[in-house]
């Protein structure tokens, strides 16, 4: 396991989101999230739900929430879950590395479908690099997609990520987009990490 460090804040506050550790009563959205055949489309398509739902009987909201630099995205004001958000590191034996020996921040996201288009995946990932900005030394951070998933692509180049390169993956070809952490750097930032 990579023992490079991860963006520490507890929680990240935005004007609309609050970015935080996932709870036992965000389960139902977590399942409905790994088993949405739209919000699975450029993921490998649903999870069986019967599967996911044993996966959470057995290691309950732990296995998520003890994950650093995982988190909920929440409504700031209802904290009705919205989806995730991960800043984690990405396993040197996966492809897609800037770097000779990988482990370089990778952002991650899913939101529920009825949470697209309202500008709140850019609001999340924006809010977390800047958190992770003032945290961490600076580093290459990664998006890894499909690239026929275009909203993705789309997203990855309004954060300032560029699209590095190609590889083939889990079947399908993936783009490759890199930005460096300290571009997310902003003396004006609005987002308050907490914990």
């Amino acid at each position: 396991m990579n023992a490079l460090p991860t963006l520490s804040a507890t929680e990240i506050t935005t004007d609309r989101l609050r970015l935080r550790k996932a709870r036992d009563a965000d389960i139902d959205g977590l399942i409905e999230l790994q088993t949405d055949p739209r919000v699975r489309a450029h993921l490998g398509g649903p999870r069986p739900r019967g599967l996911v739902e044993r996966y959470f009987d057995a290691d309950g909201i732990r296995a998520i929430a003890d994950k650093p630099g995982t988190y909920v995205i929440a409504d700031r004001e209802t904290d009705r879950f919205i989806g995730t958000l991960v800043l984690g590191r990405r396993s040197a034996d996966l492809p897609g590395h800037v770097t000779g020996e990988g482990g370089e921040l990778e952002l991650t996201y899913l939101l529920r479908h009825g949470s697209w288009g309202a500008g709140l995946a850019t609001e999340a990932a924006t809010a977390a690099l800047r958190a992770a900005a003032a945290e961490l030394p600076d580093q290459p951070v990664l998006v890894v997609t499909q690239t026929a998933n275009e909203r993705s692509l789309a997203l990855a180049t309004r954060l300032g990520f560029r699209r590095v390169s190609t590889f083939t993956s889990h079947d399908a070809e993936q783009t490759l987009a890199v930005a460096t952490l300290h571009a997310f750097t902003s003396p004006n930032d609005a987002h308050q990490p907490t914990g």
